[in-house]
């Protein structure tokens, strides 16, 4: 993967405060202070996700390089202003997903991540990713999503209690509960597939949902997209494989279909999707892996397994 150059100058440090329940908030000042050692410097917080997208719109312009403090709520924000221009992101990881920064090979503790973003700003280099964009003009990171895991995410989303991770263990349970294969039409470049499924991912990067490797063949560098297919599963088998997806365990489950592919589109009735974790909207929905699409401040080379 190719090395571009740049000048440290002037950075942006945008927060989202609410990231991991409020660790974003609790990190901010200490990774503002180390980032202080090689750069100059400016921090917005974010009190919602429309200011913070507000102050990465800005900061793509005026900055020489933008780094954001949450989880992949955030990335997602970012990258809506920043692919396709020459302002390069840094992540410091501090959600509870973190797997745009895991998929990068960054440190998991937020300072040692700052460390990491300014070990690059200091060698002046950066490097080029992909990313997938859809029909609707909406970029990802990591993965888009329909089916089981989206309509977990929609459940999620609606619960008002509790908070945290336990919301979506009620919601996993729930769509447990209701659990339903649906017709699926993918198309795949030029392969049209029908059939019904579980869930479909599409991953520009391995994993999604805090490390569950869904799509683990993806790489971030590659200008193709990996594609999982979860075909008709029992409660029994999918709560089975549930718990293998750090490991990429379901690959090779007669149920589990990979594929790789450039184009995707996605087709059920009454089916949502999501992306980096954010809502997109009703399918059908079509994602092209735009290579090179994002220029990212990493310590070293992009990993060609992050195991």
């Amino acid at each position: 993967m190719g090395r571009d150059h740049l000048s440290a100058g002037r950075v942006a440090l945008v927060v989202n405060p609410a990231s991991g329940g409020g660790r974003g908030a609790r990190v901010a000042a200490a990774v503002r202070a180390r980032l202080r050692r090689g750069a100059a410097v400016d921090m917005f917080v974010g009190t919602s996700a429309e200011e913070s997208a507000v102050f990465l719109a800005r900061a793509a312009d005026s900055h020489d390089a933008v780094i954001v403090l949450g989880g992949d709520g955030i990335v997602h924000l970012a990258v809506q202003s920043l692919a396709g221009t020459s302002t390069p992101l840094g992540i410091v990881p501090a959600g509870t997903g973190n797997d745009a920064a895991a998929a990068l090979g960054l440190p998991d503790a937020p300072l040692d991540a700052a460390d990491a973003v300014l070990a690059a700003l200091a060698a002046s280099s950066s490097r080029q990713m992909d990313l997938g964009r859809t029909n609707g003009g909406r970029w990802f990171a990591t993965v888009m999503c329909a089916g089981f895991d989206s309509a977990v995410n929609e459940r999620a989303n609606r619960m008002r209690w509790p908070r945290g991770r336990r919301r979506y263990d009620l919601a996993i349970l729930a769509e447990m509960a209701r659990l339903r294969s649906r017709p699926f039409t993918i198309q795949l470049d030029d392969r049209l597939l029908e059939m019904p499924a579980t869930l479909v991912a599409v991953g520009n990067g391995p994993q999604y949902g805090g490390g569950k490797r869904i799509t683990s063949d993806a790489r971030l560098d590659d200008g193709r997209f990996a594609v999982t297919v979860v075909g008709p599963v029992s409660r029994w088998t999918l709560a089975r494989l549930a718990p293998t997806l750090p490991r990429a365990g379901h690959i090779g489950h007669p149920a589990v279909t990979t594929y790789l592919a450039q184009r995707v589109r996605v087709f059920a009735a009454d089916t949502v999707a999501y992306a980096d974790g954010e809502r997109l909207g009703e399918l059908p929905q079509t994602a092209t892996c735009v290579r090179g699409a994002l220029r990212v401040l990493t310590p070293a080379e992009l990993p060609n397994d992050p195991h």
